[in-house]
């Protein structure tokens, strides 16, 4: 099967039914989208599919099949990962960071849907996203900063 991932097409021989995750991460040795739980609740596997958050560990193969994945791995070139990249680096988001990858890739969605987010479009965006070290006000914080000064940038 073909897939686009992070602007390459790549080919991949694997069962349909295979999650997206692990086509990443074993198949194609993409190691930045995390494993979590499993089952679609920690957000840990979140990456891209064509513009929107999925959740990867639950997501097969074969729903990507003419689309568009984008991994961690390409969050920065897009504008709005470059800003919520520096804003989680200037606001040190991160503490054991396992699931920063998947928040990261969430919040990149967020602002590129929405530059401008209320807390409340904030916590709905983020809501299935968990981070076991509890930084949820930093990573608020830092999607703010983020839209702030994409915000600035766009004057």
């Amino acid at each position: 099967m073909k897939l686009t991932i992070n602007g390459e097409t790549r080919d991949v021989d694997v069962p349909s039914e295979t999650p997206i995750l692990w086509t990443l991460r074993d198949v194609l040795g993409m190691t930045g989208t995390k494993f979590g739980c499993g089952k679609a609740l920690c957000g840990a596997c979140t990456v891209m599919l064509d513009g929107s958050p999925i959740r990867s560990c639950v997501t097969p193969i074969s729903a990507a099949e003419n689309k568009k994945i984008t991994t961690i791995e390409a969050v920065s070139e897009e504008k709005a990962g470059q800003a919520i990249q520096a804003a989680w680096q200037e606001m040190a988001v991160p503490q054991c960071g396992y699931c920063q990858s998947g928040q990261i890739v969430a919040a990149t969605a967020l602002l590129r849907d929405n530059p401008n987010p209320s807390d409340q479009d904030i916590d709905q965006a983020m809501s299935g996203n968990i981070c076991r070290c509890g930084t949820y006000t930093r990573i608020r914080d830092a999607i703010k900063q983020a839209a702030a000064q994409q915000q600035e940038g766009s004057k």
